[in-house]
């Protein structure tokens, strides 16, 4: 149980017992002391005031002098500020917490509690590969789902691939009109590369043909409808709603070069999926939940057979769920795969990694799955995240303007080993050492300058800004790491040997705020898990990374001023040092042992 957790249990009990005043220990709240005052942890008194029939100091008084006589073990002094009941926590404690941490590689994590979750991310179309916008939803995605296990939650992770469609079909017409029997392999393309370069090639086809037809007299929206590129496209989607045989091998053809593209991908960025799902056979799910929803009068139908839902009580509109012809739409496809998830994992919450941009889509969805009653319907969650831009702007996929995924990694690797080598520190490491450490650092930086962002907000990704090894980065807080490793190869034995007097060793100031510091790792991995965001871990692990420095920087471990200092002071960087592995761990970031 954290140490706020006490105090608010500890306060809750006390003002019960004082005043026969039963109160839940949700409603004490407590705070980190201010800096100016005496204190660790701050008791807010003021809405216990009318109440009580009390003044602030009157409460503070007697609420301190009680928690000093019942929980002496939790609590050393108290003094009241302007309504605040300040506490400083007992050295004992943190001397008991530190060494109750101690290479406890388990620390900060929840046993199961049976909770199930399902989280969906990633979601590519088979038309070109992986951007940075992919990069973003699959940290995201992938780091969610950890930080919601080591909570103590049975997390599913699953994948759709939108794997049909006009826009597949655009990379099909163009590869039959110009790649003149072209493959990955002779190309020496890797797959999703190659059919993506083809979806560019479409876009440019279709803007030639139709400034031709403009010059000849057509309007823009006509030529649009007209071009040649386009009307063959439409056929080629009506051929594959058909089942026509050449066009149903030219589509898994060129898929299958596209998912052994992206499998690469994922396993160098450390993706991976409990289930991968696929529209072209999930298109028709749904359908019979519309025939269930019009005979509850959730769904509605118009005169052309068209049929919809009224969701203007709800300050949306109306949205339409199956077509005059009696086709699906999105939602409809949606409904239908939020009920066969429920089905297949029996998660209480769903989590939807999307862009912002589906905002709307994913409030619909929500509120049809509840008119529909759908079990699970409450717990799905849309984690909307911002766009990634560029320095240059917003990257656009028709214009081949996009930064691939495979490129950007490549291109971090190599400002990871420049940065590295202008260090200077690993003349003493093999190549596939070095390689590996090049990939370490440069994937960490990536990655964590992905995630130390709150998903709602938009972002701009600069690499050369992502490998820093001083500022609010992956590398410094790996380098902080592999420092703590070292001075911990070097004191090896000292760090195992139990020594007299260790608990009557008075903290100094750095080593309780290191101690502070690292005592909030399981609340903060438990908001983490509620608010469904990274970047309060990644935040948190720099915090560690920068108070370590500071706490060594000022007192030596080697040279300490007693055996029992000594060995205080290799638990603390011992535990400094786990909970980073730890913390970087679940946002998929590996730390290195020396760098």
């Amino acid at each position: 149980m954290s140490v706020v957790q006490q105090i608010k249990e500890a306060a809750a009990k006390a003002i019960h017992q004082l005043y026969d005043f039963p109160i839940e220990v949700s409603a004490i709240a407590v705070n980190a002391t201010k800096p100016e005052f005496e204190g660790d942890y701050a008791v807010v008194l003021f809405a216990f005031v009318k109440q009580l029939k009390k003044s602030p100091d009157e409460l503070g008084n007697e609420i301190g002098a009680y928690l000093m006589q019942h929980n002496s073990n939790l609590i050393a002094s108290f003094n009241i500020v302007k309504g605040f009941l300040n506490i400083v926590v007992a050295n004992n404690y943190w001397l008991q917490f530190a060494q109750i941490a101690f290479n406890n590689s388990a620390y900060g994590m929840k046993e199961s509690n049976g909770n199930r979750v399902m989280v969906e991310y990633s979601s590519p179309n088979t038309n070109k590969p992986l951007h940075l916008g992919h990069l973003r939803n699959n940290f995201l995605g992938w780091s969610i789902a950890e930080i919601l296990k080591a909570n103590g939650n049975d997390v599913y992770k699953t994948c759709i691939v939108n794997d049909r469609g006009v826009h597949i079909c655009k990379s099909m017409i163009a590869w039959q009109r110009f790649a003149n029997g072209a493959t990955p392999k002779s190309t020496n393309t890797k797959g999703d590369h190659f059919v993506g370069d083809y979806y560019v090639k479409f876009n440019d086809a279709y803007k030639v043909e139709v400034e031709t037809l403009v010059a000849q007299g057509f309007t823009k929206d006509t030529a649009e409808k007209e071009a040649p590129i386009m009307k063959a496209t439409q056929q080629m989607l009506l051929d594959w709603e058909a089942g026509k045989p050449d066009v149903i091998e030219l589509w898994q053809t060129m898929n299958s070069w596209v998912y052994d593209g992206f499998g690469k991908t994922y396993q160098t960025i450390g993706s991976d999926f409990d289930k991968m799902y696929y529209e072209s056979e999930m298109y028709l799910l749904g359908k019979g939940l519309v025939e269930k929803g019009l005979q509850k009068n959730v769904f509605y139908t118009k005169e052309d057979s068209s049929v919809w839902i009224d969701l203007t009580g709800e300050g949306l509109d109306e949205k339409l769920v199956q077509r005059k012809d009696g086709t699906s739409v999105y939602i409809t496809q949606d409904i239908g795969l939020a009920e066969q998830r429920y089905q297949e994992f029996n998660a209480a919450e769903s989590i939807y990694v999307i862009g912002d941009e589906q905002n709307y889509h994913m409030k619909v969805l929500k509120l049809i799955c509840q008119k529909l009653q759908l079990p699970g319907a409450n717990g799905i969650h849309h984690l909307s995240y911002g766009m990634v831009e560029l320095p240059t702007g917003r990257m656009k996929s028709r214009e081949g303007t996009v930064v691939d995924a495979d490129d950007l990694v490549k291109a971090m690797l190599q400002i990871a080993q420049q940065k590295t080598e202008e260090l200077g520190k690993v003349k003493d490491f093999t190549e596939t050492e070095l390689n590996e450490l090049y990939h370490t650092i440069g994937l960490g930086a990536l990655k964590f300058f992905l995630l130390r962002v709150d998903p709602k907000k938009k972002m701009i990704f600069n690499p050369e800004e992502s490998i820093d090894f001083h500022g609010f980065t992956g590398p410094f807080v790996q380098y902080t790491h592999a420092r703590i490793k070292s001075i911990l190869r070097k004191n090896e034995a000292a760090s195992t040997t139990i020594v007299p007097g260790l608990n009557d060793t008075t903290l100094l100031p750095l080593e309780k705020d290191v101690l502070v510091q690292l005592e909030l790792f399981p609340t903060i991995i438990a908001e983490a898990a509620a608010e469904h965001d990274p970047s309060k871990i990644a935040i948190y692990v720099f915090n560690v990374a920068q108070i370590f420095n500071s706490f060594y920087s000022q007192h030596s471990i080697t040279n300490a001023e007693s055996e029992a200092k000594k060995q205080l002071r290799l638990q603390i960087a011992t535990n400094c040092a786990q909970v980073i592995k730890t913390g970087m761990k679940v946002l998929g970031i590996q730390v290195p042992e020396r760098m």
